[in-house]
């Protein structure tokens, strides 16, 4: 089933706490196309081969065909998403945990931001539902475990596969250039690093933009006591979820691109390149299988495989050791925080 425009707006305006609780759930997006949509074109301004701004419009163009595109011909990460929770039957006490996990993920968002490290806020995502709904139950019974399988899958596809398939892609790249003239090589790479932070970009909207139409499912799901199988996503999810996360990346990030394209690699043309290539594949491959991934995760690890392709030595592992410090502390932190702020919340509303 569809749920029209009109009839969700009808429920918002008469429930209070959803109201509440979408506001957050469009903040949230806002904030995803606000720290994570700078990672996917960090490359291609750290190589020099757009300025900043112009790859910002790019990334925010981008990203708003990616959450129309992909919706419409694969939606499984949406569908994770509805489906990686149990609220249980209560309607109020669900819609009122569902607004305390979306008040975390703003809250852990905020303070990574101020601090300029790239933390997912996919991860974020997942870490205070899934708090919230522990809360709300009472246990682990508020986990769906077959899905949140899928979660522990993309992980280790952002990770290993990320860093893997970045030094394959660069390695190969590495053997076809070796004797071509470095004048004519940057030249060919300007145009293929804006070509391929262009297809990170359309993969973050792809990934990212599904799983916040999945929240606004599981809101519709949880304020009118529908199942998410149920609930198909709709043209105006996708416009808003497209629009919201375009906004977000005009916003900017210049402390996480500089984190992200600067820090970990010193990169040339052909390298950042390689790392927008890879990534994309994966995340391309992660959105067909339905497993929510980190694009930050993705993008990074990818990056370090470019750089270790030439030697180990050439990553920043202090960089990069902040950035896994946290994303380790990404899942307990933020799942501990939507846990807290829903008991919170259960006792005041």
């Amino acid at each position: 089933m569809s749920i029209s425009l009109w009839s969700f707006a009808s429920e918002v305006i008469s429930n209070p706490i959803l109201l509440f609780t979408v506001i957050l759930t469009l903040g949230v997006i806002l904030a995803s196309g606000w720290m994570d949509a700078p990672n996917a074109i960090a490359t291609c301004v750290a190589t020099r081969c757009m300025d900043a701004k112009a790859a910002i419009i790019m990334g925010a163009v981008c990203n708003f065909l990616g959450v129309f595109v992909m919706t419409m011909v694969n939606s499984a990460v949406a569908t994770t998403m509805t489906k990686m929770v149990d609220f249980g039957e209560d309607k109020e006490k669900a819609v009122i945990a569902l607004c305390a996990a979306l008040l975390a993920i703003v809250l852990w968002s905020v303070l990574a931001w101020y601090f300029g490290i790239p933390s997912s806020e996919s991860h974020a995502l997942i870490a205070g539902l899934s708090g919230a709904a522990i809360a709300l139950q009472g246990g682990f019974d508020g986990i769906n475990g077959g899905e949140w399988m899928k979660v522990l899958y993309g992980l280790i596809l952002s990770l290993v596969l990320g860093f893997g398939s970045g030094f394959i892609v660069c390695k190969i790249v590495s053997l076809f250039c070796y004797d071509v003239e470095r004048r004519k090589a940057d030249g060919v790479f300007k145009n293929a690093s804006i070509a391929s932070a262009a297809s990170m970009a359309f993969m973050h909207g792809a990934q990212d933009g599904q799983k916040y139409i999945g929240v606004l499912i599981l809101g519709v799901m949880l304020s009118e006591g529908a199942t998410g199988s149920a609930i198909t996503p709709t043209i105006w999810m996708m416009a808003l979820c497209s629009i919201l996360m375009a906004l977000g990346t005009t916003i900017g990030g210049d402390k996480i691109i500089k984190s992200v394209g600067m820090n970990v690699v010193k990169l040339e043309k052909y390298q950042g390149f390689s790392a927008d290539l890879a990534a994309t594949l994966c995340l391309l491959v992660a959105s067909f299988t339905g497993m929510p991934v980190s694009t930050t995760h993705t993008k990074t690890t990818a990056i370090m495989g470019v750089g270790a392709v030439k030697r180990l030595s050439a990553i920043n592992f202090k960089a990069v050791k902040t950035m896994m410090m946290t994303w380790v502390i990404t899942f307990p932190g933020c799942g501990l925080l939507g846990f807290v702020i829903a008991k919170l919340f259960f006792e005041i509303l």
